[in-house]
């Protein structure tokens, strides 16, 4: 897969080469106002089936929609990795110092990169709130943007016939 340049008008699934069978899929077209199109694209050795187009589309965007929630969030202008353990790390503190009505604060969570580490303690439960609810705000988000790309992608839109 690749993201490339090109015509506002490509064709989303064609025929690059007829003598040796082989395909080539397009997606995510990008026509901005200024500069150029730009779309990724897969090519395939045979016609590739309606499965195989929608797999390679609806993969790519769950692996963009992954990226996002992984790293596109930040918190007072420090990156936060929210992975599957991290979520986990922050949904227990978080509970537990609702539970405990706070006195199980401080907390402390290291954000940034192992380059460049930041860490960053919650005194209050307001401090703490603040952060959990901003962070699942952005998993919530980014969940939500990725189903409305999964839900316009119309397989129609493809000559799997």
């Amino acid at each position: 897969m690749r993201r490339v340049q090109g015509a506002a008008d490509v064709k989303l699934m064609e025929c690059i080469s007829p003598a040796k069978n082989k395909w080539r899929i397009h997606w995510d077209v990008v026509n901005p106002e200024e500069g150029p199109v730009t779309y990724m694209e897969e090519d395939f050795d045979h016609k590739p089936s309606a499965d195989e187009v929608k797999d390679t589309v609806i993969g790519w965007y769950n692996e963009q929609i992954d990226h996002k929630i992984l790293c596109g969030f930040s918190y007072e202008g420090n990156v936060v990795w929210l992975s599957s353990e991290n979520q986990f790390n922050y949904k227990a503190a978080y509970d537990l110092a609702v539970q405990t009505e706070g006195k199980s604060l401080p907390v402390t969570f290291k954000f940034g990169n192992e380059g460049s580490p930041v860490y960053r303690s919650f005194n209050t439960m307001d401090e703490l709130r603040d952060f959990y609810s901003k962070a699942m705000l952005h998993i919530q988000t980014t969940l939500e943007c990725g189903w409305k790309l999964k839900d316009n992608f119309k397989l129609e839109n493809y000559d799997v016939g």
